[in-house]
């Protein structure tokens, strides 16, 4: 395992938010993430909340805008935020917004010339939990994940595959279902390749259709964002899980629209609501 970078710390509400780099043998480069420890006794150990950022993001958008501190150290609950891509010299990058660097789409990458370095799907499944588990105070028996955008897209598809580690999942204006809108077509296929049957594996719609199952999903959506109609399509996962009897609580939000500002105001609700399924 990599040997782990301090890049900073700060003390908030008592805890310690920390950010962090380590080489990362999933992507070949280096991979910057951030860490909120609430304060606790010697020896506990404490339950995970997951945060996937979402396109042009990185660790940092949510670590200064996300407004988790003051809930996560009441629940005491650890907070990680990942990056969304790798990054660097010799990483394969696109001119567009919605594509390579910043838009990892949390996928393991098939085609040229993304394979080599776009791996996320292995790097937060795989490498980032077990770098986690041995450097911090985690219970990884109660993690929870949830996650914006995109990153609400990588939310939902890496806790349903994962349904039997992660006890709660939740998201805020994600991409719910890539095979059917502009960003998940352009980025599944850029990444995977033409076959849409590969695609299924990363659409929750998809999953959800293809018998993956949990208790219940959180999930906020301004009724103000202005991708709501092309991109996000709530309404497909709400048909999904009523297909499915899954207890989706989908909660349309007057006037907001896809910015921290949405995030910020209902992060606090997402850190209680999985706090009551961490125990």
């Amino acid at each position: 395992m990599s040997e782990l970078q301090t890049v900073s710390t700060n003390k908030a509400f008592g805890g310690v938010q920390g950010v962090y780099r380590h080489q990362s043998e999933a992507t070949g480069t280096p991979m910057t993430f951030s860490v909120f420890v609430p304060e606790h006794e010697t020896g506990a150990t404490l339950p995970v909340l997951w945060y996937l950022s979402g396109l042009t993001c990185t660790h940092a958008n949510v670590t200064d805008k996300g407004d988790y501190h003051r809930a996560c150290a009441d629940a005491g609950i650890i907070f990680i935020a990942p990056d969304t891509s790798p990054r660097g010299e010799g990483v394969a990058d696109d001119d567009a917004y919605d594509f390579g660097q910043g838009a990892g789409f949390y996928v393991d990458a098939t085609e040229e010339p993304w394979a080599p370095h776009f791996r996320m799907r292995s790097y937060i499944e795989d490498e980032l939990p077990a770098l986690i588990a041995a450097e911090f105070p985690v219970d990884m028996m109660r993690q929870g994940i949830t996650g914006h955008s995109m990153g609400g897209h990588g939310a939902l598809t890496i806790g349903l595959r994962n349904a039997g580690r992660f006890k709660s999942i939740s998201a805020f204006a994600p991409i719910v279902s890539p095979l059917d809108c502009p960003w998940g077509e352009k980025a599944l296929g850029g990444y995977l390749g033409n076959d849409r049957s590969e695609w299924r594996t990363y659409d929750a719609c998809a999953l959800i259709a293809d018998g993956a199952r949990v208790p219940d999903l959180l999930v906020d959506q301004g009724d103000a964002d202005q991708f709501l109609a092309e991109q996000l399509k709530p309404d497909l996962l709400r048909a999904a899980c009523d297909a499915a009897g899954i207890d989706l609580n989908l909660r349309m939000q007057p006037g907001y629209d896809h910015s921290y500002y949405f995030i910020s105001t209902f992060m606090a609700d997402h850190v209680r609501w999985h706090a009551e399924r961490l125990v």
